[in-house]
């Protein structure tokens, strides 16, 4: 699976890790696709492709729009089929009527919330309501694991939906939480940042030591926090590139919420950490994965260098970099069994919600096909039996 030359650099590097001859991102492993994992992207397609139209129509003034200006915006959506075959694709999500752009204009369609989803979105609210303790540790993770406790607001909006947070957290969660929490500048206008107030000792502990503490109350023994490593089925590591592995993994944990400042950016005490924060940050998001521009957006903030998407190949029994859809996501490994996740975040509810409402709409579509087939075929059978007369 590796060539030579890519074995002796792995070799070579080992040896002269001490001297920094060379910097651990130059490590490279072979890629090799997952299915299962891959599939597990292929799951949720449909259900991103509704909930990114649905965001474009509710971020409208009035919340509606005409229908010929979300066409425009098919290739922003990234939706393939035309906006009316969408709509029929997917009815209930929307009510189409007429109205006027501009006055003494033509009437045009417009789309509007139908009651069905206007329901959804009710319950949206309540689910995020329910769940406000785990957004307010999951928004103070995040700062406390970044360099200076502060990350860029307009960064939080783009990541929203990875973590579950509420479209209006900055405007109406922030400002209830002023002991952790201090926003300055206007979001949207890229020089809005959201500070960490108060540093919450219950919230520094990682995913990982929190493991490492159940194991050891468990056992009786003391168990040292590390990462669980599962190569894919078939994938085979090189004598040479295992010792390196085994070695790395025997350093101490670097815990996300430890101060790091005095590590080198190339040792292998850095990486640990790196390791660290992206199995940290794939742990708080929604599908334990992340598409990797999105975690790029914030190498300055969690000290990420600019190759550090070739740790998720790199460490390939903790990571899977999948190329579904023509973009590179990191995936945690011990998250999933197969293409399912194991354990579901609390705010997924709002995305099965959701699934009912397309669901219960393709069902009735199904139907009404059905029964406009069974009176096509009784129309023409009508018709045969006067011919026949």
């Amino acid at each position: 699976m590796f060539s030579k030359t890519k074995i002796n650099t792995f070799f070579h590097h080992y040896l002269n890790i001490h001297t920094h001859t060379r910097s651990i991102s130059s490590l490279k492993v072979v890629w090799r696709k997952d299915p299962s994992l891959d599939q597990a992207i292929e799951h949720d397609k449909r259900y991103k492709q509704c909930a990114r139209v649905v965001k474009e129509v509710l971020n409208e003034p009035g919340q509606v729009i005409p229908l010929r200006y979300l066409e425009k915006r098919r290739q922003r959506m990234r939706l393939k089929v035309k906006i009316d075959t969408f709509l029929n694709q997917n009815p209930y999500l929307f009510d189409v009527y007429y109205d006027r752009i501009k006055p003494k204009t033509e009437p045009v369609k417009f789309i509007r919330v139908s009651d069905r989803l206007r329901r959804f979105i009710e319950e949206e609210k309540r689910i995020f309501k329910e769940n406000e303790p785990l957004i307010v540790a999951k928004l103070c993770k995040l700062l406390m694991m970044s360099k200076n406790k502060v990350v860029s607001a307009d960064k939080l909006l783009h990541v929203k939906r990875e973590f579950g947070f509420p479209n209006d957290f900055l405007v109406d969660l922030v400002p209830r939480y002023p002991e952790y929490f201090r926003l300055t500048g206007l979001p949207g206008e890229g020089k809005s940042f959201l500070e960490l107030v108060d540093w919450n000792p219950e919230f520094a502990k990682s995913v990982i030591e929190k493991r490492a503490d159940e194991e050891s109350r468990a056992t009786g023994i003391r168990v040292r926090p590390n990462f669980n490593v599962k190569l894919p089925p078939g994938f085979v590591l090189k004598k040479e590139m295992r010792e390196w592995i085994r070695d790395w993994m025997e350093l101490d944990y670097v815990s996300p919420y430890e101060d790091v400042s005095d590590l080198e950016q190339n040792s292998r005490e850095m990486e640990k950490r790196a390791v660290g924060v992206f199995h940290e940050l794939l742990s708080l998001s929604l599908y334990k994965r992340i598409p990797v521009p999105i975690l790029g957006k914030f190498c300055e903030e969690y000290r990420f260098s600019n190759a550090f998407s070739s740790a998720f190949t790199r460490h390939s029994g903790i990571f899977y970099m999948s190329l579904k859809g023509g973009i590179e996501t990191a995936m945690l490994r011990e998250a999933y069994e197969g293409d399912k996740l194991i354990d579901i975040d609390p705010l997924l509810q709002i995305k099965d919600r959701f699934a009912e409402v397309l669901e219960e709409g393709w069902r009735e579509r199904v139907e009404q096909l059905r029964l406009k087939q069974e009176k096509i075929k009784q129309d023409m059978e009508l018709v045969a039996t006067r011919v026949s007369e």
